[in-house]
This record gives C-alpha cells, sequence and structure tokens, in this order.
C-alpha cells in the first residue's frame, strides 16, 4: 500500500472540532491575554511603584516562552523547506503546471505583502502608541530592544545584502540566528536531494520530515503553556503602557483583518477576472463556500475539498489543475501570510517606536514571501513563523507574545485570503483547459 506523501503526512489537514465541555485552547489563551491586559490596566492607572515592580516580577516566564518558541524555529523551517522541495511530484506535471504555479505563487506573495507594507504604515500611525511608554518598554525590552536599534544605524548597502544571501557556512547562518541565508541554503539542498534517486534520496526527504515532524510537536507542547506565557507577557506591558496598549491590540486586528479583506477585492478577485477568463460572480460564487469553511475552521486544506468540487463543477477546470494544484497550493501557498506577516511586523516596529529603512522593509518582504512555504499547520502558525522575519528586520521578537493570543481573528480572514488565493491561481492556470459545460474532459493545455 503506497504511502501518503511526506509533505501531506507533515501537515494533515486538521480535524473538525468535538463538541466537548473542555475549554478550547483559543480560549483559554483569549482569557491569558485579556487578564494580563486587564490586570496591567489596573496597575498602571494605580501608579503604584511597588505594583509595577510586582508586574514585573512575572516577565521572565514570558520571555522564556518566547525563546521556547524560538528554539524550534530553525529545524522546522529548515526541515519542512527541504521536504516541500524535495518532495515533487512526477517532473512533467512540474514541467507543465509547477513551475507556472511557482511563479504565480511568488508573484502573489510580493504582491501581498508590498500592498501591506504600502497600506499598513500611514493606518498604523493612527495607533494609541504613547512615545514615551514606547521608549520605556524598548528600554525594558534589554538586549533584543539595543540590537533592533544597533540594526537601524548599521544599514547594509545592497550589494552586501545580496551577497549575504548565500551563506559561507550554513551552521553558523543557523547559530547566528540569519535565516534568510539559511532559507537560501535550505530551498537549494531541497533541489540537490530531488535528484538523487532511490532509497538515498528517501533517507534525505525522511530525515528532514522527521525533523520538520519533531519540531512540530515540541511546537505544539509550548503551545500548551501559551495561557501563562501570554499572561506573563500582557501584564507588564499594559502595566508600562495603560490604556494605549488595548487600542493598540484591537488596531493590530482591524488592520490586517481589513487589509486581507482589500487584499482580496482589489488583487485577487481582478487577477481571477482578468486573467482567469471568468465572471465576477462566478469566481465568487464557486469561491464562497471554500472560504466559509476556511474562516470558521482556520485551515486551508480543511476547505481543500469544498476547492476541488466548485473548481470542477462551476469553474469548470481540468483534472490536472484540480487534483494536483489545488492540493499543492493548499499545502504550501499562503497569500494570507503576505498580509499579515507583513501587518505583524509592522505593527511591531511601531510598538517598539523603531523606524525601519528602506533595507530593513526590502529583507522583510523578502524572508515573509520565503518563510510562508514553511508555516506549520498549527495554529497560530504564521505568528511563530513571523520571529525569523522579526530577526530579518532587526527587531525584538519578544512581540509575538501578544500577537499570539490575539492571532483568532486575523488568522480567519488571513486563511480565507489563502483559499481566494488558492481558487485565483486555479483559475488562471486552468483558462485554457476550461471544460464547457457537458462536455467530456479535453486534452490540458493550461494558460501561459
Amino acid at each position: 500500500m503506497r504511502r501518503a506523501p511526506i509533505a501531506r503526512r507533515l501537515f494533515p489537514p486538521r480535524a473538525p472540532p468535538v463538541a466537548s465541555a473542555r475549554v478550547s485552547p483559543t480560549t483559554r489563551v483569549l482569557v491569558g491575554l485579556v487578564a494580563g491586559l486587564g490586570l496591567g490596566i489596573l496597575v498602571a492607572e494605580s501608579g503604584s511603584p511597588d505594583l509595577l515592580r510586582a508586574a514585573e516580577l512575572v516577565e521572565p516566564a514570558g520571555t522564556l516562552f518566547i525563546n521556547a518558541i524560538r528554539m524550534t524555529v530553525i529545524p522546522l523551517v529548515v526541515g519542512s523547506l527541504i521536504v516541500g522541495v524535495a518532495s515533487t511530484p512526477d517532473p512533467r506535471v512540474i514541467g507543465r503546471i509547477g513551475g507556472r504555479a511557482v511563479v504565480l505563487f511568488l508573484l502573489l506573495l510580493f504582491a501581498a505583502a508590498g500592498f501591506t507594507a504600502l497600506v499598513a504604515p500611514p493606518l498604523l500611525a493612527y495607533l494609541p502608541v504613547d512615545p514615551g511608554a514606547a521608549a520605556e518598554l524598548r528600554a525594558s525590552a534589554g538586549a533584543s530592544a539595543q540590537a533592533a536599534e544597533e540594526g537601524v544605524r548599521q544599514i547594509p548597502t545592497f550589494a552586501s545584502w545580496l551577497v549575504s544571501l548565500v551563506p559561507n557556512n550554513p551552521v553558523k547562518a543557523a547559530a547566528d540566528g540569519a535565516m534568510l541565508p539559511l532559507i537560501v541554503f535550505s530551498i537549494a539542498f531541497g533541489i540537490a536531494a530531488a535528484q538523487l534517486t532511490g532509497p538515498r534520496r528517501d533517507a534525505v526527504v525522511n530525515f528532514a520530515g522527521g525533523v520538520a515532524e519533531a519540531s512540530l510537536t515540541l511546537v505544539r507542547w509550548i503551545l500548551v503553556l501559551a495561557p501563562v506565557g501570554v499572561f506573563a507577557l500582557a501584564l507588564p506591558l499594559a502595566a508600562r503602557m495603560g490604556l494605549s496598549a488595548a487600542g493598540a491590540v484591537g488596531g493590530y486586528v482591524a488592520v490586517v483583518s481589513l487589509g486581507c479583506v482589500a487584499f482580496m477585492v482589489l488583487v485577487l478577485y481582478p487577477v481571477a477576472v482578468l486573467f482567469g477568463g471568468v465572471s465576477l460572480r462566478e469566481f465568487a460564487g464557486a469561491s464562497l463556500p471554500a472560504q466559509a469553511v476556511a474562516f470558521s475552521a482556520r485551515s486551508s486544506l480543511a476547505a481543500l475539498p469544498m476547492m476541488i468540487e466548485q473548481a470542477r463543477d462551476r469553474l469548470r477546470l481540468p483534472r490536472p489543475v484540480t487534483d494536483f494544484l489545488l492540493p499543492l497550493a493548499a499545502s504550501t501557498f499562503r497569500a494570507g501570510a503576505g498580509v499579515g506577516v507583513t501587518g505583524g511586523v509592522l505593527f511591531i516596529a511601531r510598538l517598539y517606536g523603531v523606524e525601519l529603512s528602506t533595507a530593513q522593509l526590502l529583507s522583510v518582504l523578502v524572508t515573509v514571501v520565503l518563510t510562508s512555504f514553511s508555516i506549520p499547520g498549527v495554529p497560530a502558525g504564521s505568528v511563530i513563523v513571523m520571529v525569523p522575519v522579526l530577526l530579518a528586520a532587526g527587531l525584538p521578537p519578544e512581540g509575538i507574545g501578544v500577537l499570539l493570543a490575539i492571532d483568532t481573528i486575523p488568522d480567519m480572514f488571513r486563511t480565507t485570503t489563502n483559499v481566494t488565493a488558492d481558487m485565483t491561481v486555479a483559475s488562471v492556470l486552468g483558462r485554457r483547459g476550461r471544460v464547457a459545460p457537458g462536455a467530456e474532459e479535453p486534452v490540458v493545455q493550461t494558460a501561459a
């Protein structure tokens, strides 16, 4: 009996929720966030130095939680990238559809990240973050904040940044937390592993898959402690910033959610109509069932059966597109990360009062695109992958603790964006091979 591809076994679709009397992980994390923010605001409003010092005593627990997440990032990203690249299907299928799909993936990801980089900063500028509180927050972050400020002062030239993309020692790059060169090495290594045959190729893929799968298991264990870690991060944050913390958090949720909606309406729908040869009503009607599943389940893979059904029955796309491209897109292509991760990084920069340079912003965009292919299939996976993006921008990663706690609503919109982008790519690539109503399956000729 043939086993499922390792990439599918590594990132299986999440099972639908089962009715239970137990409190869901999302609820527990939100309770931790609300409790931390509420108690911290009370401490801030009291003006008591003793209470403020007491609130700061729990901060090391939050730092431990962040460090525990960070230690899983490198093996998770490297392992999943190698598996994803080396486990490519039949090269003939890849040559006909996969290559064009990858180009569209990259174009839409860069469009999503660039769109957010242009739209989000003016909106985030209105968030109620007091400059004095932000300065105090940066000072309290210790070495991480100092490293971020040092990164702003030491902006690399474009030539040195380009040279640094190829590491002369990938092990040292991993030790230094240089994620972008490490990602380039992982992709190149995966391409090389795909050229191997027989047991040697299987050994490399199985080892990389085992490393990534073990890292996912470790992430799940760490996320059990998320309510405590989030409480320990939110309490001193709110104690230092007062009511402005709650306003900033709400502003972040609104910016990312509205950004996802705007990207779908202004970019994805027009691309499907103009380059996919479908009417707006036809595409919107075919995408809506999968969008509803994605929004409620927060899983692109959970919406995959609905995507395939609608692509066949309503868009009449050929089977190589529905049976190969859509599963590939649902497993690896996450356009919503271009909006969500970029918006999260810009929010953290705003929260810490750090002005990103053009070179840093370019590094963020490239790292967002590359790391989006390695987002794990766990709740808040995009926030976890945000760590290397923050490191690439020279920002302190401690800020993801708050984002992790409030990720439920942004994750719903990100996942809906993912599914919409999958249907967009399928419509574009399947345009020439579209089946006429009542006709038999044609000879496939995908769009150029």
